[in-house]
């Protein structure tokens, strides 16, 4: 019989999807945006991602399944069109999630070891390295993949749990701190803005889903493994927001923006401090791409069987779907081709969409599930609005990253409607 995962392990699952790389790529970018209101960004974006995984658990409990968010869309939806192209936009997703952690990997790598005179191309050629790396691992052995994400969750907490302290004792006398001030937050929609362009920092807490059908006593552990994960990520988020906004000044945080919480440890514990936290981020980030990589592929071979991709994505290269190696080949593509900013505004419109449906798939399904009707809604219409304030937001700034997200969307749907017209 097959050993069941217990409450720590299944709350591990959720930190570890969250606590990703997530937290590096996107710290920096949070504060550009958010200025000293930084920290309540984070607080805005959790608090939808805790109403979502209120809609996650009932799901989970009434559906367990390895399909996890593809099954629960196919359940309130059936097989159509539609739940085709969200979960085609699923898979993508996870594509861009990809390419984020690996920016995000190139992003601190050359501060341990450059390798050119350019940090531009440093940050390419290590991006594209690691990707390899893990696309490597995950072909030799998925116990190895496993094995790699259970020692890095360990890793990277305590790093972060210990900069949290020192930080916050670093910040006695600091004159930075002022930068909190109520005066130095953006504007109330800008704030919410900001804290939902990070949103992806969040969603890692959908791994749970997935894990659902093996977690002991679900009745009890699945609201548990959800609610524990993602209340605890709140906070260590906004405290180590705080620390970071009131550490350095906001000129170095901009200069430093891709590996902004390396640069916040510099006041602290110096040259050794901005080494520990890049050796974090490194060891976060590949595991996120290596747990990641196996994941899309998963998802990806899922929605084939599902009749909603065709029955090629089913064949196996080198013992695995061939849905990994179309990943780990377009996710390559991404990160070359686009900037951090395009790359996490992708990805969060995707996901707060993606949750926008599960939330609504929570309402439509809430007899059969036993929940609350309104609370899915409110968790609906959130999302939606999050996602028109975050695409009207960033046209402005960042347009590319707005049409990139609008043609995935479109192009996910086409090729649905293609495939669902042809298989006819």
């Amino acid at each position: 019989m097959d050993k069941k995962i217990g409450l720590k392990e299944a709350i591990s699952i959720g930190i570890g999807g969250m606590v990703g790389g997530g937290i590096f790529a996107v710290l920096g970018l949070a504060v550009s945006l958010a200025k000293g209101g930084t920290p309540i960004a984070f607080l805005f974006a959790g608090i939808l991602a805790l109403i979502t995984s209120y809609s996650y658990i009932k799901l989970s409990q009434k559906y367990p399944d390895r399909g996890g968010t593809v099954k629960f869309i196919n359940q309130g939806f059936g097989k159509t069109i539609f739940s085709g192209a969200v979960n085609n936009l699923l898979w993508i997703s996870y594509i861009i999630m990809l390419s984020l952690y690996a920016s995000a990997f190139g992003s601190y790598a050359p501060n341990l070891l450059p390798l050119t005179q350019s940090k531009s191309i440093d940050s390419h050629i290590y991006s594209s390295a690691i990707i390899v790396l893990a696309t490597a691992i995950n072909y030799y052995s998925i116990a190895a993949v496993a094995k790699i994400e259970s020692y890095a969750v360990v890793i990277k907490l305590v790093i972060l749990i210990s900069f949290v302290f020192v930080g916050a004792y670093g910040l006695i006398g600091n004159p930075n701190v002022a930068q909190l001030a109520v005066s130095n937050w953006e504007a109330p929609i800008k704030l919410f803005a900001g804290g939902m362009v990070i949103f992806v920092a969040y969603e890692g807490f959908e791994l749970i889903a997935n894990a659902a059908p093996d977690i002991a006593n679900p009745e009890k552990n699945i609201p548990r493994a959800y609610y524990y994960s993602v209340i605890f990520v709140i906070v260590l988020y906004i405290i180590i927001a705080l620390v970071t906004v009131g550490s350095i000044p906001f000129s170095e945080i901009a200069k430093a923006e891709d590996y902004v919480l390396a640069e916040a440890a510099k006041p602290i514990l110096g040259k050794i401090g901005f080494s520990i936290i890049t050796v974090a981020a490194l060891i976060s980030t590949f595991s996120a791409i290596n747990a990641s990589l196996y994941g899309g592929s998963k998802v990806n071979y899922e929605i084939a069987q599902d009749d909603e991709l065709p029955h090629h994505f089913l064949a196996k290269i080198w013992g695995q779907p061939i849905g990994l190696m179309i990943t780990a080949v377009a996710t390559l593509i991404l990160v070359n081709l686009l900037k951090l900013e395009s790359i996490s505004t992708a990805g969060s419109i995707g996901f707060l969409i993606i949750f926008g449906i599960v939330n609504l798939v929570g309402y439509r399904l809430s007899k059969e599930t036993g929940s609350s009707k309104t609370i899915p809604m409110i968790g609906f219409i959130l999302s939606i609005i999050a996602s028109i304030i975050l695409i009207n937001q960033q046209y402005n700034s960042n347009t590319i990253g707005v049409l990139i997200s609008i043609g995935i969307i479109g192009f996910c749907f086409l090729i649905e409607w293609v495939y669902k017209k042809t298989e006819k």
